[in-house]
């Protein structure tokens, strides 16, 4: 492709502000899907040729007007907080678009610039401390013509995906400026992001099913004013009780099915049924109830000042049995990294007194005779801990789930979209459970079967589709990933190879005054 010209410091960072507000507005609770195909490209215009330095800049000022409203919700636990993960999520968008600027000299670059992109997303996803995967592309298109692409190539290949499409708009754009007439290069590079855009249409379906079962997941709600700390926490599991009991008196009138499975939510319980015999008591009652065993989230005693964030299936007659501990536990939220070295500096930390313990096996567990796959809350974010419950046996993939503290925020509509794509990504129903909503069944071509409403109690009762197949996206694994990544590097050391870029590498004052000014 012929050089563009490059868009002037303030131009430049314009389009990059306006793309960070456009991708902010593509996801949750917003949720306007196509912007997300537009919103890319305005950064890849922006640092197009650009200085490597300006394009730092232009990438910091993009992913400010991405992750600051995006993250909003982790006000929750306080502004700091909220603005170092903005900030960490920024700085790593700012070495992403020295990327895209480098690979933007190189021939063919909108293909260079998808692998990058992919690439920056990847880092972003694993480091520090496990990644943070929020903001991923993929899980802004959890309904629309792309989304089958995510059974195919997996969630990294579906941000491809969407950043090719917005990289031929940036190409078109950026020619367009260039002969300033509609010309057969714009047409086909147009022509080219629209079929690609609508590419998704063709693709196949779900896999097939190899059975099918009814589910109950129990939406107890929390009390949100009112009530000291260990009140609260018997009011959520007698109301998860109550809610279990109304449904197996209600499966008694003919009112609803026998359900196969029952889940209750992540953190239904937080006083350990295996230790408290009055809770323990409890559950085998509401189990009694339902005539079958319950996947409970529960928080457990390891009995050395740790706990468990875990699945635990209670049966009627004999209790607890297996169970599933998270393995992605959230930092600074479930443990304290040097919690030695920053409790004296930010005394807020002391609010998490004792750390989680990490489970170490995939949540694979037989729940009256079916097989399920169980991940807890963020979890569902993270491609290998979903895919390996699936790869495990897992015929229904459950997310356990406790968004009380983020209900009327963003977090919890984005969290559910990443659910709906995981259900086309891995051909499997998904089970979300929460606590005080959002609860939902979704099937697995990503479509509601149904789902709650907020601070509310509710019982979701379906027939559901299960599966043993494996979709191709499960089948490659990340294998498809780690090969876009690959390429990206080659990109970005080949871009650095080139004498033009050499000279763009060493920069100059002049450049630095030019941005300043």
């Amino acid at each position: 492709m012929t050089a563009a010209p490059t868009l002037r410091p303030g131009p430049a960072a314009g389009a990059a502000l306006l793309g960070g507000g456009l991708l902010y507005a593509a996801f949750p609770p917003v949720g306007a899907r196509p912007l997300a195909l537009v919103a890319p490209a305005l950064l890849l215009v922006a640092v197009h040729r650009q200085p490597l330095r300006r394009a730092a800049w232009l990438g910091l000022l993009h992913g400010a007007a991405f992750f600051v409203p995006l993250l909003l919700w982790l006000q929750f636990a306080g502004v700091a907080p909220w603005i170092a993960v903005s900030l960490l999520e920024t700085l790593l968008t700012g070495l992403t678009a020295v990327g895209l600027a480098l690979t933007s000299r190189l021939p063919w670059w909108p293909a260079w610039s998808a692998t990058v992109w992919v690439t920056g997303e990847a880092v972003r996803g694993r480091v520090p401390f496990g990644g943070f995967t929020w903001g991923r592309l993929a899980f802004s298109q959890d309904a629309g013509p792309l989304t089958p692409w995510a059974g195919v190539v997996g969630a990294p290949g579906l941000s491809l995906v969407v950043v090719l499409v917005a990289a031929l708009l940036a190409a078109a754009t950026l020619r367009a400026q260039q002969d300033r007439q509609v010309s057969g290069p714009l047409l086909g590079l147009v022509g080219a992001a629209v079929v690609l855009a609508a590419s998704g249409l063709v693709l196949p379906g779900p896999p097939k099913e190899s059975g099918r079962s009814t589910v109950a997941l129990v939406q107890g709600n929390v009390p949100r004013l009112g009530l000291d700390f260990n009140a609260q926490r018997q009011r959520v599991v007698r109301n998860h009780v109550a809610a279990t009991l109304d449904l197996g008196a209600r499966v008694d009138k003919g009112e609803l099915p026998a359900p196969d499975l029952v889940i209750w939510p992540e953190n239904a319980t937080d006083i350990d049924p295996t230790v408290d015999a009055e809770i323990g008591n409890l559950l085998t009652e509401a189990a009694a109830a339902v005539g079958q065993p319950i996947l409970v989230g529960a928080v457990l005693d390891t009995g050395d000042g740790q706990a468990l964030n875990a699945g635990i299936v209670w049966d009627p007659v004999t209790g607890g049995g297996a169970r599933y501990v998270k393995r992605h536990l959230v930092p600074y939220g479930e443990y304290v990294p040097f919690r030695r070295q920053l409790e004296p500096v930010f005394g807020q930390l002391a609010l998490i007194p004792r750390d989680f313990a990490t489970g170490e096996a995939p949540g694979v567990l037989d729940l009256n005779g079916v097989r399920i796959g169980d991940v807890i809350c963020f979890e569902v974010s993270y491609d290998g801990l979903v895919r390996d419950v699936v790869e495990g046996g897992g015929e229904l993939l459950v997310v356990q789930t406790n968004n009380a503290s983020f209900e009327r925020s963003g977090e919890t509509r984005q969290q559910l979209a990443m659910a709906r794509l995981r259900a086309v990504e891995h051909g499997r129903t998904v089970l979300v459970a929460a606590t005080s909503g959002i609860s939902a069944i979704i099937a697995p071509d990503g479509t509601f079967l149904d789902r709650s409403e907020i601070f509310t109690r509710d019982l979701l009762v379906a027939e559901v589709p299960r599966s043993t197949a494996l979709t191709l996206a499960t089948r490659a694994g990340d294998r498809p990933e780690a090969a876009v990544c690959l390429l990206g590097a080659v990109g970005m050391l080949a871009a650095l190879r080139r004498r033009d870029t050499e000279v763009v590498v060493v920069d100059d004052v002049a450049a630095l005054a030019e941005v300043a000014a």
